[in-house]
């Protein structure tokens, strides 16, 4: 059993043959997938797509590169729409400078009340993080010493230096199928170094299909693959890192009922 952390399943992309990508997931072993928000004001579509799959469960956030659109978004707001059932996280929120399509100060300011979001649910926030490490890392040990709060820093394409804050703080790190790109040597050395208690894999569909599938649509049934060389380079068998993966997942997104023996 195996579990897509992150994908984007309501995403144009996805729109023609929806039922047939959740269906091959189930039919390559992931179980579970989270489809993420990039805008709290397309929630209720969101929700929706959620709540007609018993597979799929959603977050509630604003993207950083949407951060200039939602700048009237609320924590409070936040923490009322996480009430929904199918909502088992915060996010995904963070900073990115590479493309820059926000204000950084915006950014910040969105990031902040996603974290404060995230410590009144305690559900984790999804972080996304794109060539802003400094900062990400000192708004986390900041917030941090207001009070904890659980989160990923999903897509983890960062240095080292961010991934060993993370793991510092309490927080889980996640890798796609960027892991499995002929030139990510140096990222795969940062997840040879991670706790194995706080590895996750996800697709980021329908972005950063893995490789043999690189260039083409990601999907969800895709992870596999980077399940495959995460499960080489930490030295265990594909198996167990399923396992391993599964498990740091339902600790972490803590709101997601655990399979039982009979349904897994």
């Amino acid at each position: 059993m195996l579990v897509d952390a992150h994908c984007h399943l309501d995403f144009p992309d996805f729109e023609t043959d929806r039922d047939e990508i959740v269906a091959r997931a189930a039919a390559a072993g992931v179980a579970l997938m989270v489809t993420i928000s990039t805008r709290v004001k397309r929630f209720e579509a969101l929700n929706a797509l959620a709540e007609k799959y018993d597979s799929v469960y959603c977050t509630i956030g604003t993207h950083p590169h949407n951060a200039g659109e939602e700048t009237d978004v609320t924590a409070d707001d936040l923490v009322s729409l996480a009430e929904h059932p199918k909502v088992i996280g915060i996010g995904e929120a963070g900073l990115d400078y590479f493309y820059d399509k926000a204000p950084r100060d915006i950014q910040a300011k969105g990031f902040r009340t996603h974290i404060e979001a995230a410590r009144r649910t305690g559900l984790p926030l999804v972080i996304h993080a794109r060539n802003a490490d400094d900062d990400i890392a000192a708004i986390l040990r900041e917030e941090t010493g207001k009070g904890a709060f659980p989160f990923i820093l999903h897509c983890f394409s960062s240095g080292p230096a961010l991934a060993h804050t993370g793991v510092e703080l309490g927080g889980y790190i996640s890798f796609s199928g960027i892991l499995t790109f002929k030139k990510s040597e140096a990222l795969r050395e940062i997840a040879r170094n991670v706790p194995r208690d706080r590895l996750l894999v996800e697709t980021d569909a329908p972005f950063l299909a893995p490789v043999p599938n690189r260039g083409k649509r990601n999907e969800p049934a895709f992870v596999v693959q980077t399940a495959k060389v995460l499960a080489e380079i930490i030295g265990l068998p594909l198996e167990e890192t399923a396992a391993l993966t599964t498990g740091n997942f339902f600790r972490l997104f803590g709101k997601v009922p655990r399979p039982t023996e009979e349904g897994a």
